[in-house]
């Protein structure tokens, strides 16, 4: 290889890194965890059914994917935007409106760009899954499952 090769490929190199730096502050965040779709004509409980099982493929969880739709379908019927009666509990898990706010600071990351709400079925099954990988099921060790 000439030595003028070289130090045009190596120019080539210089001005390619500097626009990667330039921009590096531009790129966008990498997806967040189980970022699924909602397919045409797909029920709201099959939709939940694979965020659960993608959330459970992310933190492994005692009972797996079977004890965690158990689990969901006890307390919420599979149902993100369930409440219970008096509005304290939401979600498919149920969490409590009182600490939600909380868990959610606590088990979610700002670059995952997840919807707050406990009423989301995706970060719902986020945050329940995170908490049952660190702490075990603790208070969803309810009859049934």
């Amino acid at each position: 290889m000439g030595r003028n090769r070289r130090l045009a490929i190596a120019a080539l190199l210089a001005a390619v890194a500097s626009v990667s730096a330039a921009t590096a502050g531009a790129v966008p965040p990498p997806p967040g965890p189980c970022e699924l779709t909602r397919g045409t004509g797909e029920s709201v409980r099959h939709f939940s059914r694979r965020l659960i099982r993608c959330a459970v493929a992310t933190w492994d969880v005692p009972g797996g994917a079977d004890k965690a739709l158990c689990v969901a379908a006890r307390e919420s019927g599979l149902h993100p935007g369930a409440q219970s009666p008096t509005g304290r509990y939401l979600g498919l898990y149920q969490h409590s409106a009182k600490y939600w706010p909380g868990r959610y600071e606590a088990w979610t990351e700002p670059e995952w760009l997840l919807d707050p709400s406990a009423l989301s079925g995706r970060t719902n099954a986020i945050v329940t899954m995170r908490m049952v990988h660190a702490n075990g099921w603790g208070p969803w060790n309810g009859v049934g499952c």
